[in-house]
Formats: structure tokens, C-alpha cells, sequence
């Protein structure tokens, strides 16, 4: 007989889930609905760039996003994992984050010669460094705001942040016709504007103090530093391909794998949404009773792995036309790549759910490992795929695998910490469906379409419970939120007349 629980740990337990709602919602405003149009901006950059400047230009900016955890030192993880706890060393905080940031950008001026020796850099050196350095402020002051629980202003921020890269995209590319540079360059420009925004709007240089608190900064370190290497791997097995596909198979076939490597980044996107919630959430509630967080943690992992794998067969069936509609013609021959690179997309966002148990119990150490066997194995089977007869789809594959071993891995570890329910049968079933979906579409077997079609159906079917579940305790929050917004909207307008 199941037992009914105590009106205030019902309550308890409903209003988790609707911060969890909330500040999802928040979020995706200004995460999902700006990288979705920045997204979509891929048949734009298509459009003004060939499939070799563009490779370049993909080259360039996934470089700088390698070195800015390097010249930041991981700081802003800490930032963000020590700001969120409301106490008076707040202020301390953001000190450490500001002068470590700076310090590391005095550094970076002084690497710019050397970055200009690497030939696929050349004279581009000083825009990766003003990205990165960009980059590296921008994030120290968002990640504070989220930490104080300004989720409304860090939304914000998003979509201002986007609405300038798409115009300065614009202006750089097809009024200016800078090319690479201005690809690279747009990104840097938004993010120092947004950065100015933020110190105005919140007036940060009051959280800036004289006495920097030394024993503050190793203790912040200790958490962050491992994020860096961590950083590292995870950009060898995310990027480190294209570099090989580069040396192996020349630039225009990189710029073709980096647009089929783009679209799937959409659920690279929707995960990001939901993992900024669910970090601050799942921070906040583990000071509470213990069953309560790992009952928690059990029913957001049944409803996030359903939604994932959805997402992800539903991106599979359509790579045909997901191509054709992002794309320039010259890129069509892409979409053979992308149900490989989804399914990694979709493992990779449960290692990030994962990783968050390593992030509640200040466990980083747990992250640099598990990312660095996931590195190993990524260049391993690169280094034997790529050339090989599968060529393209070699590297494709084994970023698959890289981010399949880490997850597995990852949850194995990570629930020696908090022992949350797996679910295996969803798990299982749902993993086979789209192992199927790949191999019939790539192969373009007979019935294909109708295979798709009912993948989808099954992981409905398989999913339904936690997701009429979620959509519940996630869902109707939500939509009150909004319904909420508009009313007010309305009272406004109201008063105002």
C-alpha cells in the first residue's frame, strides 16, 4: 500500500520542481532562443563562406575556446560553484575571479607571437586572443549574476549577446566582407559589449575589493583547476577530429564535417538549457535530507534521458532535411554524418548530467579523469578511422564511442556519490532504437522512412510514464510562469492607459 506523503514534504518536494521549472524557462529564453538563431545562422555562413574558409574560421574559434579555461585558469566554474551559496564572501569571490581573469589576459598578449608561429594561425593570433580575453570576462560577470540568483538578467543578457553577433555577423560578412576575421572577430566584439552591459547594469566594480583574499583563491583553485585539463580533453574529443580530418583528408572536407557537426549541436543546446537549472538546483537542494536530493535526482534523470533520446531520434530521422534546410547545396553530402554525431550529442549530454554529481560534491578530480579517457580513446580511434575507408564518418564514430565510454564510466562513479535510480530498461531500449535508426538511414536500407517513424513511436511508448510525469511537476509550472508574465504584461498596459 503506498503511503501518502506529509502535506509539507509535498510541498517541499513541488516547489524543487518548480525552480527547477523556473529558472529553466528563464534560461531558455535567453540560451535556447539565442543559440537556436545562431543555429540558424549556419545557412547564412554557408552562404558567405566556402567550405575551406569556413573550416578555417571553425578551426580558429574552437582553438580560442580551448585556451580560455588555460589563461583563466578555470576560475569562473569556481566563480559560479562558490558565489551560489548565499554568504558574505561574495564579494571575495568575484575579487579572485576578476584578478585571476586579468592576470591570465596579461599572459595571453604575451603568447600572441608564439600562436602566430603555428601555421593554421598565422596572423589570425590576435583574434583568437581578443576572443578569448572577451570571452574569459564575459563569462566571469554572467556566471557571477546566475550565482546570486539573477537568472532573469543572465537570461536577458543571452539574447542581447546573440542579437549583436548575428548583426556584427551581418555587418563583418556581407556588408564588410571580412571573411574568416570577421566570423571571429563578431563573436569578441558581442561578448565585450555584453561584458560592459553586465558591469553597468549591476554595478560590479562594487564587488571588486582591494584585499585579495589569498586563502579564498587556493580553495577556489582546488575546485577549478581541474577544469582545465578537464576543458582540454573534452575539446580533444570534441574538435580534435577535425584537426585530423584536416591533415588526413585537406580543409574543404573539414568545412563539411564542421556543418554536420553544427546541426546536432542543437541538442547539445537543449541540454546546456537544462543543465544550467539543474546545476543550481541540485547545489541548492543537496544541504537538505539526504533521500529527499537522491529521490530528486531519480526522477529529473528519468524525465532528462527520455526528452534526450527523443530529441535525438527525432534529429536522426530528419537529417536529410535538416541539411537542406540549414545549408548551402555545396554542403549537402553532410547529413550522412549527422546521426553518428547526434547520437554522441545525446551522450554527451548525459556524462553532463552525470558530471553534476561531481560538481555538487566538489569532486572535479572525478571530472579530469573520466574526460581524459574519453580524449585518449577519441585520438586513438581517429588516428585509425579517419584514414581508413570510412574517412569522415571514421571520426563521426569515434566521437560516439569517446562520449558512450565517458558516460558509461561517469555513471558508474558518479553514483557512488548519490545512488539515484538508473532506469535501465528506457535506458537500454531506447539506446538500441537509435543504434538502428543510424545504421538504417546511413545505410539507406529498404524502408528506411517507415524505420524512423517508429523509432520515435517506441521511445514514446517506452517514455511515456516519466514524461506525462515531468511534463507535470515541469511542464505546468512553466506554463504558469508564462501565463503569469502576460497577466502582468496586461495589468501594466492596464495601469499605463
Amino acid at each position: 500500500m503506498q503511503t501518502k506523503e506529509h502535506p509539507s514534504l509535498e510541498q517541499s518536494s513541488l516547489n524543487k520542481y518548480q525552480t527547477l521549472a523556473s529558472n529553466a524557462v528563464l534560461i531558455s529564453v535567453g540560451t535556447f532562443g539565442s543559440k537556436l538563431l545562431v543555429f540558424l545562422m549556419v545557412r547564412f555562413y554557408t552562404g558567405y563562406l566556402s567550405p575551406a574558409d569556413y573550416g578555417t574560421a571553425d578551426l580558429l574559434t574552437q582553438t580560442a575556446n580551448l585556451l580560455i579555461p588555460l589563461f583563466s585558469l578555470g576560475i569562473t566554474d569556481g566563480v559560479f560553484r562558490f558565489a551560489v551559496m548565499k554568504n558574505d564572501r561574495q564579494a571575495s569571490v568575484f575579487t579572485v575571479g576578476f584578478y585571476t581573469v586579468t592576470a591570465g589576459c596579461i599572459l595571453l598578449l604575451t603568447v600572441i607571437p608564439m600562436l602566430a608561429q603555428i601555421s593554421a594561425i598565422g596572423s589570425y593570433a590576435w583574434l583568437i586572443a581578443a576572443f578569448v580575453a572577451a570571452s574569459c570576462y564575459h563569462g566571469l560577470c554572467a556566471q557571477f549574476i546566475r550565482a546570486r540568483g539573477n537568472v532573469t538578467l543572465f537570461a536577458v543578457q543571452g539574447l542581447i549577446n546573440t542579437a549583436l553577433v548575428i548583426g556584427l555577423n551581418i555587418l563583418f560578412l556581407a556588408v564588410f566582407r571580412f571573411g574568416i576575421a570577421g566570423y571571429v572577430l563578431s563573436v569578441a566584439v558581442a561578448n565585450l559589449i555584453t561584458t560592459g552591459m553586465l558591469v553597468w547594469k549591476e554595478q560590479l566594480w562594487n564587488q571588486i575589493i582591494l584585499r585579495f583574499h589569498w586563502g579564498l583563491w587556493w580553495e577556489m583553485l582546488r575546485y577549478s583547476v581541474p577544469f582545465i585539463p578537464t576543458s582540454a580533453f573534452w575539446w580533444i574529443t570534441s574538435v580534435s577530429d577535425r584537426y585530423m580530418v584536416t591533415a588526413f583528408l585537406g580543409s574543404e572536407l573539414t568545412g563539411i564535417y564542421s556543418v554536420a557537426y553544427k546541426i546536432p549541436t542543437i541538442l547539445t543546446i537543449i541540454s546546456a538549457v537544462f543543465m544550467s537549472a539543474w546545476q543550481f538546483s541540485a547545489i541548492t537542494e543537496s544541504t537538505g535530507n539526504r533521500k529527499e536530493h537522491i529521490h530528486f535526482y531519480s526522477r529529473v534523470w528519468q524525465f532528462f534521458q527520455v526528452v534526450m533520446f527523443l530529441c535525438g531520434a527525432s534529429m536522426i530521422a530528419l537529417a536529410q532535411n535538416e541539411i537542406k534546410l540549414l545549408a548551402a547545396e555545396s554542403y549537402y553530402t553532410a547529413w550522412i554524418y549527422i546521426p553518428f554525431l547526434a547520437m554522441a550529442m545525446v551522450f554527451a549530454a548525459f556524462s553532463n548530467f552525470m558530471d553534476s554529481v561531481y560538481i555538487v560534491t566538489k569532486r572535479s578530480i572525478h571530472s579530469l579523469w573520466t574526460a581524459m579517457l574519453g580524449a585518449a580513446i577519441n585520438i586513438v580511434l581517429n588516428l585509425f578511422l579517419i584514414p581508413s575507408a570510412l574517412g569522415i564518418q571514421g571520426a563521426a564514430l569515434a566521437t560516439f564511442v569517446s562520449y558512450f565510454i565517458v558516460f558509461a564510466v561517469r555513471t558508474v562513479n558518479a553514483r557512488a556519490y548519490i545512488p539515484f535510480r538508473f532506469y535501465p530498461v528506457v535506458f537500454i531500449g531506447c539506446t538500441l532504437i537509435l543504434v538502428i535508426q543510424t545504421i538504417v538511414i546511413v545505410l539507406q536500407l529498404p524502408l528506411w522512412q517507415f524505420v524512423q517513424a517508429a523509432g520515435i513511436g517506441l521511445i514514446l511508448l517506452l517514455g511515456h510514464q516519466p514524461l506525462r510525469s515531468g511534463i507535470s511537476k515541469l511542464g505546468f509550472p512553466i506554463f504558469k510562469k508564462i501565463k503569469a508574465h502576460f497577466e502582468s504584461l496586461s495589468i501594466k498596459e492596464k495601469k499605463g492607459k
